[in-house]
């Protein structure tokens, strides 16, 4: 279906959910009068009301009613009951995208009445600045333009791939938690630099900048990281000496081992 003249609806303003309604609204895919938003936490809602000014409710049931698209933004242990509490409200022109962490959508299609259409999503944090790198697939009775239009929506706020839904516990590791491994990484540079005299302004700049700038060499050039990796790094030079350190402190290990536990707890979250 196309995205004209459809409204949205988000179940759950948590962090995530918060993020991509503003997300979604900066991207100008859908206007603040379009979107439908209800949650428990009036605190939250009041302040998505009051900074992007969508519809609010404590309802889930008036967003069901007035979207044609819902995202499921809520924790994975909850939303049996969520759904639970929408289902007769879900008719068959509605698209249903689940953002719930490692739930499977065959878990979620049967929480449903027959043949409602569902799409699970695993997104990031980093919607909030329309960097987030979002993953989909389609359920059983989803078709081809659901799935376009959920690649749409989350690709307003970043880039949305979709794989298929036995590789989702991978995205969730990698791309889903992704943003928490290296929000440390640019504390930890910015640590080293104030170490050696620079201030920590300046730091904190320069290390998220660097980030920034190594992400888009990767992404824009096509280049494997190694390959880049190797441009600057001169023999017997400074950088060299840095990858050393790395390497003896088991930085590669480290962060396999992080997407791998992380992965672990999707599969987890799933049963």
């Amino acid at each position: 279906m196309s995205l004209d003249g459809k409204k949205l609806g988000f179940i759950g303003t948590g962090k995530m959910g918060s993020a991509l309604i503003k997300g979604i609204c900066d991207a100008g895919i859908f206007s603040p009068s379009e979107v439908y938003a209800s949650d428990l936490y009036e605190p939250s809602l009041e302040e998505l009301k009051q900074d992007v000014g969508v519809n609010v409710s404590t309802d889930n049931k008036v967003t069901v009613t007035s979207s044609d698209v819902i995202v499921l933004a809520v924790k994975p242990q909850i939303l049996k009951k969520v759904i639970s509490t929408i289902k007769e409200d879900v008719t068959g022109d509605k698209l249903i995208i689940s953002i719930a962490a490692g739930v499977k959508l065959e878990d979620i299609e049967k929480e449903f009445n027959a043949g409602t259409r569902v799409v699970r999503v695993m997104p990031n944090i980093a919607a909030t600045v329309a960097e987030a790198a979002s993953a989909i697939t389609q359920g059983t009775n989803a078709s081809k333009e659901d799935a376009e239009d959920a690649l749409q929506i989350f690709g307003s706020v970043g880039s949305a791939i979709q794989v298929p839904e036995n590789l989702m516990d991978a995205v969730t590791g990698l791309s889903g938690s992704g943003p928490a491994y290296i929000f440390p990484v640019i504390e930890a540079l910015a640590d080293g630099a104030v170490h050696e005299g620079l201030d920590r302004n300046s730091a904190m700049v320069l290390a998220a900048q660097t980030v920034i700038g190594a992400a888009k060499m990767v992404l824009e050039t096509g280049m494997h990281p190694g390959e880049l990796k190797d441009m600057v790094t001169s023999p017997a030079g400074t950088t060299i000496r840095g990858i050393r350190a790395l390497e003896e402190n088991g930085i590669r290990a480290a962060f396999m081992q992080a997407v791998i536990e992380s992965s672990n707890r999707s599969k987890e979250l799933g049963k």
